[in-house]
C-alpha cells in the first residue's frame, strides 16, 4: 500500500513543490524536533511505514530520507514530499543512486561473515552480496556459475530473501522460508546450499538464524525479487548476470 500511494502522490508531489514559494534554507543538523516532524510526516502517507535514515539532502530546503525501502525527500517545514530520483546537473551524478549506494553499504556491512553462506576463492579481487532464494529459477542458474565467479576472483555472500515472504496468510511459515532455514541450519551449509538450490530439500532443522533479519533487511534496502546482487559499494549490479557480465560491472565497465 505506501508504494502504490507513493507514486500515485508522486506527480502531486513535484507539483506542489515546483509552485511553492520561498524554498526553505538548507538543513545542517537532523535536530529530535527534526526526526521527529519528518517521521510525523513520513507517517501521514502510512502508519506502517518504517523511517530508518533521515538527512541533510544535497538540495535545499529538504531532507533526505530511506523508508520502507524507499528513498523520499521531505521538505524542511513538513509539507511537502517527492520520491525520484535527485540529480546533480553540475556535476552530473544521480545523488539518490549515491545516497542509497552508501545506505546499503553501511547497513550490509553490518551482518557478520557467520550469517553468510559464502562462496569465495583464496584470494579475491571482488566481493559481491547476493540477496537469493533457494527455489527461485533465476537464483538457481546463478548458483550454477559460482565456481567461474570465483575463477574469475568473485567472491560471493549470500543472504537469505524468501520471496514467498516469512508467513502465509494463515500465519504459519511459508515453505521456502523453512527450507532456508533448515539450509542456514545445516551441519555443512555451503553443501546443504548447493543440494536446495538443485532441488533436493534439506533435512528439516531449526537453529538460531538470520533469515528473518536478513529477509526485513532486503525489504529495508528496497530488494523485491531474487536475485539481487550489490557490489562492495553498494550499488545494484543486477539479477541474473553471467560471469564476464559481473566482472565487467565490477571494473566499471558498461
Amino acid at each position: 500500500m505506501f508504494r502504490k500511494f507513493l507514486l500515485a502522490l508522486c506527480m502531486c508531489a513535484l507539483a506542489s513543490v515546483a509552485v511553492a514559494d520561498t524554498p526553505s534554507p538548507s538543513p545542517q543538523t537532523v535536530t529530535p524536533a527534526v526526526d521527529k516532524m519528518v517521521r510525523a510526516a513520513i507517517k501521514t502517507l502510512s502508519a506502517k511505514a518504517e523511517v530508518d535514515s533521515i538527512t541533510p539532502a544535497a538540495m535545499p530546503g529538504f531532507y533526505q530520507v530511506v523508508a520502507s525501502g524507499h528513498m523520499l525527500y521531505v521538505s524542511t517545514d513538513g509539507k511537502y514530499l517527492f520520491n525520484g530520483d535527485l540529480v546533480d546537473l553540475t556535476k552530473q551524478e544521480n545523488v539518490s543512486e549515491a545516497a542509497w549506494a552508501n545506505f546499503r553499504k553501511t547497513e550490509l556491512a553490518k551482518i557478520p561473515a557467520s550469517q553468510r553462506i559464502v562462496f569465495a576463492p583464496p584470494h579475491p579481487k571482488y566481493t559481491i552480496t547476493v540477496f537469493t532464494d533457494v527455489t527461485c529459477g533465476f537464483c538457481r542458474a546463478l548458483h550454477e556459475q559460482v565456481a567461474n565467479f570465483n575463477k574469475a576472483g568473485i567472491a560471493v555472500e549470500y543472504l537469505a530473501w524468501p520471496r514467498e515472504g516469512l508467513t502465509t496468510t494463515a500465519g504459519r511459515p511459508t515453505p521456502t522460508y523453512t527450507e532456508m532455514v533448515s539450509v542456514w541450519c545445516a551441519a555443512d551449509r555451503n553443501a546443504a546450499f548447493t543440494a536446495a538450490k538443485q532441488g533436493h530439500a534439506p533435512k528439516p532443522a531449526t537453529c538460531t538464524n538470520p533469515v528473518k533479519d536478513e529477509f526485513n533487511l532486503g525489504l529495508k534496502l528496497g530488494v523485491d525479487g531474487t536475485p539481487t546482487i550489490y557490489g562492495p559499494d553498494g550499488t545494484v549490479l543486477g539479477g541474473y548476470v553471467t560471469p564476464d557480465q559481473l566482472l565487467q560491472a565490477l571494473q566499471g565497465g558498461s
